[in-house]
């Protein structure tokens, strides 16, 4: 059992709480028994885990934790990421700067569709410790793609004065949805070569970014199956 704050493996977990280090190691940090058991049965590769009380002692554990409370269980994974692909619904990420916002779209793409999530240089690391607990396993499920822009075809970018009610957008695959950061929304480029701009209607000034594009994955895929089924 590691009972030393200095051992390697707990020296390495504290390094991956920066993008730098993950980027360079290629490794990241999941912790509790659900993101931890995703990982395994999606068969990623599983670097090291360690149990509180088995394999560390438990406060230093906590201490190494990303979470106030602490954690049972973490596990250090090797990065996995996917290529651009032809899947029917892609969400583009533009710029989307926090992590949760990141890994909240990741779990919404995976749940509302299967759609792949691309991610634009600028975006926040899918890998960080915010991100991979918002994602609630669906980051091994469906890993992200990186790419410089989105993939070729249809693409609808939602936008908070956008001119076009989602509702009214045809949004049936194959197509490509894309939010922008959070503050300034997509680039101008972007917006230029939209086929649609479209807005979300609401009360107050606008969604956050991972809400709007859970709307929007709900519609696409809710008239996605009204054309299957037609």
């Amino acid at each position: 059992m590691i009972t030393s704050p200095h051992n390697p493996t707990l020296k390495l977990v504290r390094k991956l709480r920066q993008r730098r280090w993950r980027e360079r190691l290629d490794m990241f940090v999941a912790e509790g028994e659900d993101l931890v058991e995703a990982g395994k049965q999606a068969r990623w590769e599983l670097v090291h885990e360690l149990h509180a009380g088995r394999d560390v002692a438990p406060e230093l554990l906590a201490a190494v934790s990303d979470l106030a409370s602490g954690t049972r269980v973490l596990a250090i994974f090797r990065r996995r990421w996917a290529m651009p692909d032809a899947r029917p619904l892609r969400l583009f990420l533009d710029g989307v700067r926090d992590p949760g916002n990141v890994g909240s779209c990741l779990r919404s793409a995976y749940a509302l569709g299967d759609a792949q999530v691309v991610l634009a240089p600028g975006s926040a690391d899918p890998f960080a410790p915010k991100a991979v607990r918002a994602s609630m396993g669906a980051l091994f499920h469906r890993p992200p793609a990186l790419a410089p822009e989105p993939p070729a075809g249809r693409l609808v970018v939602l936008d908070a004065h956008g001119s076009t009610p989602l509702w009214e957008c045809d949004l049936t695959p194959p197509l490509t949805l894309c939010v922008g950061a959070e503050r300034t929304g997509v680039t101008p480029a972007l917006r230029a070569r939209a086929d649609a701009v479209a807005r979300i209607p609401v009360r107050g000034d606008s969604l956050n970014v991972a809400m709007a594009a859970t709307v929007a994955l709900y519609e696409a895929n809710r008239m996605a199956t009204r054309e299957r089924h037609a």
